[in-house]
């Protein structure tokens, strides 16, 4: 699949194998050439522009497949980018013209397909500890106060889907018979609101292709190619990262928090949330900048 992929994951920080993608100046700071940033095998870390962070994923090579390796370096990519108070916002995509193939079934085959244990109990106990491990992986992304956008689990942790117009995306499990189990069947049902797509898509394993990502929901933005995806997702996570990292985290928080409570709930929390994040000089400094028709971009905000 000739696409590329980003996930904006804004503020301090938040798929899927089942998601089967194909994955000049500041944007070639960006591209896929560079070597993965120490102490990472299968991510490049770089820092395109101030308080943006780009994480790639790089194993090109292997269409950006996941191996054992990337399951536990997101994890720990995501909880280092969440305690770095210069980092407002994350955008992710895949090195080469694929964002990921998805899992790494070679790789991968042990630990899915030969679970250790003694008997049924243990192989089963053995096996939903992966699975949970595995989970983290993207949970980890959503989880982090920020916003974002590996297959289809991964994107679908994300706040914000660009792509590229040849784009393609695929919920595969059920072709290689298992269902999708790392945030694809929980996530993707609130992603795009129809649960007869989202059936269509995961019983049939059948392609959606950008115009039909778009016009559901998943993806927000299609462009004609990488380099102008890039340049695209790059002006937005400048755009987010200028506002107050107060208000972006707040705004995260909530949208996640309304999405699985009723309005009266999300109402509430978000009442006994700006009864304190209300007194933030923020708010002062976004309203005068406002009367004096000045762009958030010239407001000095204080980290996190």
């Amino acid at each position: 699949m000739n696409l590329l992929f980003f996930f904006i994951i804004v503020c301090l920080l938040t798929s899927d194998r089942s998601l089967w993608v194909p994955s000049q100046s500041v944007v070639r700071a960006m591209s896929s050439s560079a070597a993965p940033t120490s102490p990472y095998t299968t991510l490049a870390i770089s820092h395109p522009a101030e308080s943006v962070t780009h994480v790639e994923l790089h194993r090109p090579e292997k269409r950006n497949a996941m191996n054992k390796a990337f399951w536990s370096e997101m994890v720990d990519c995501f909880n280092e980018i969440a305690g770095d108070p210069d980092c407002r916002v994350v955008v992710v995509s895949g090195a080469g013209k694929i964002f990921t193939a998805g899992i790494d079934l070679m790789d991968m085959a042990s630990d899915v397909l030969q679970p250790q244990g003694d008997d049924t109990a243990r192989v089963s106990w053995n096996l939903r500890q992966k699975i949970a491990k595995y989970q983290e992986t993207f949970s980890v992304i959503e989880k982090w106060l920020l916003c974002s956008v590996a297959g289809v689990d991964l994107i679908t942790a994300c706040d914000i889907r660009l792509c590229t117009q040849d784009a393609w995306f695929q919920v595969k499990e059920v072709d290689i018979g298992l269902a999708a189990d790392v945030g694809t069947l929980q996530r993707l049902p609130k992603v795009i609101g129809s649960s007869s797509l989202v059936n269509d898509l995961a019983l049939t394993a059948r392609k959606m292709y950008a115009d039909e990502a778009k016009s559901s929901g998943l993806v927000s933005r299609v462009f004609a190619d990488k380099e102008a995806m890039m340049a695209g997702a790059l002006e937005m996570a400048d755009e987010i990262a200028a506002r107050s990292p107060v208000a972006v985290q707040g705004t995260k928080i909530n949208l996640i928090y309304a999405r699985d409570h009723s309005v009266a709930e999300g109402l509430d929390y978000m009442a006994t949330w700006n009864m304190s994040m209300l007194q933030t000089q923020d708010v002062m400094k976004s309203a005068q900048a406002a009367m004096e028709k000045k762009s958030p971009k010239t407001i000095a905000f204080s980290k996190l």
